[in-house]
């Protein structure tokens, strides 16, 4: 019963303990006694030490009991209970054999099993063989070195298979922010690190990709706009990319965001990037060409080129609504202009397994395209993101991220299924 915000144990006119805002464990007990003397005593583990009075009887209730019905075993003559860790000391737990007894249950004798995992009847494994089944992985940081060391590739060791013959590819989707340019950066990147020759052609007037290879792209640089319109040789715009072996970008200025209106005017307008593709004589063993976030000009003018068209599809409901009109605009270009393009890779991007959205997003895309769709698929990751500023692509800028793994492991199924494994240029 609460009182002014006192515990009164027992009835009234009894002893009873009177506490006021404190603790039970922590604070003093005031004892009211047979004389009406107050005798104080502090609890030792929530149990009681009652005071001993004339006649070998304990204050605070009738014979000597203690009020509220705690009971107080163990106090015997004045003397508290040991508390736990006493008791542990007094009456030490013995640790579990492999002689274990056996118990009946509904379904039979069952032995019981120690900690250690032994049965009763059964002799201990040896103790190496544990060891040796649950050895564990290697830590999170090792496996990371592990992977930035298979992307890197500093030794060269490590190469894709090249193909017979060179590979061109569109990488093309009309809606924007799917990462097209992404795309063909980190995996132009891991081809090139891997013993493969390749040619980022960046058709966009934006200029990302060559932003992403860190390759100067201001006006007054020679582009790609160069090529299409005053018939330069792409020899003479060509770049290298710093740090990367065997990579080479045609970049993107300004100046192309007007190709498209001055190309109208020319004759045969759809196919001038092939023409400036054939004429030159570089060996490569892939060419991937940056499109444009539309079906204008610049992207029939890329899939003319191509013999290979590479689409990303973000993994969210609006990247699936433009396919079926990409798609179809690929059919027409296929009937009129180029009898050789197929959609051969379609790659998953920004994935988030968190939502079912994309789980339904994969499902949709795998049963409308296939085997195209690549089994590697591109999580959400902001090193992806981060690495642009830097003018690095994410394999280089950070190897081990998760970004940088799947990106690579797309590229490897791309070579993978353009020549057999181990072939070698």
């Amino acid at each position: 019963m609460h009182r002014l915000g006192s515990f009164h144990d027992g009835p009234p006119g009894t002893g009873g303990p009177i506490m006021g805002d404190v603790s039970r464990e922590t604070s003093p007990q005031v004892w009211v006694g047979g004389g009406g003397q107050l005798t104080s005593h502090r609890l030792e583990f929530g149990f009681v030490r009652p005071s001993i009075g004339p006649g070998g009887h304990a204050f605070g209730g009738p014979g000597g009991s203690v009020p509220g019905g705690v009971a107080t075993a163990g106090s015997v003559g004045g003397t508290a209970m040991p508390g736990p860790r006493a008791m542990a000391e007094q009456n030490p737990v013995s640790e579990p054999t492999s002689a274990m007894p056996v118990y009946e249950a509904s379904g039979g004798p069952n032995t019981i099993i120690s900690a250690a995992g032994h049965r009763g009847d059964r002799p201990p494994p040896d103790i190496d063989s544990v060891r040796q089944s649950r050895e564990p992985e290697d830590p999170p940081l090792a496996q990371e070195a592990k992977r930035a060391v298979q992307i890197l590739n500093p030794s060269g060791e490590i190469q894709m298979p090249r193909p017979p013959q060179t590979r061109v590819f569109c990488v093309s989707n009309q809606k924007g922010g799917v990462g097209k340019t992404t795309t063909v950066v980190n995996i132009a990147v891991a081809l090139a690190l891997h013993g493969n020759r390749v040619l980022v052609i960046d058709l966009d007037p934006q200029g990302n990709a060559s932003t992403g290879l860190d390759v100067p792209h201001h006006s007054a640089i020679p582009d790609v706009y160069d090529c299409l319109v005053t018939d330069t040789a792409i020899s003479d715009v060509i770049q290298t990319v710093p740090g990367i072996p065997n990579l080479w970008c045609v970049p993107a200025t300004i100046d192309l965001a007007g190709a498209e209106i001055e190309l109208v005017s020319m004759v045969a307008r759809e196919s001038r990037l092939r023409r400036a593709l054939e004429a030159h004589n570089g060996e490569y063993d892939y060419i991937f060409i940056d499109c444009p976030p539309s079906l204008g000009l610049l992207t029939v003018n890329a899939l003319v080129a191509a013999k290979e068209v590479l689409i990303p599809i973000q993994c969210e409901y609006y990247a699936l609504e433009g396919v079926q009109q990409l798609t179809n605009n690929i059919q027409l270009v296929k009937n009129h202009l180029n009898p050789a393009l197929e959609v051969t890779t379609v790659l998953l991007t920004m994935y988030d397994r968190r939502t079912r959205l994309a789980d339904a997003v994969e499902q949709d895309v795998r049963a409308h395209f296939g085997d195209r769709v690549l089994t590697a698929v591109i999580p959400r990751n902001v090193r992806v993101s981060e690495a642009p500023s830097y003018g690095q692509s994410v394999m280089t800028y950070d190897p081990g991220s998760r970004g940088a793994t799947s990106y690579f492991e797309a590229a490897l199924e791309i070579a993978t299924r353009g020549a057999p494994v181990g072939s070698a240029g």
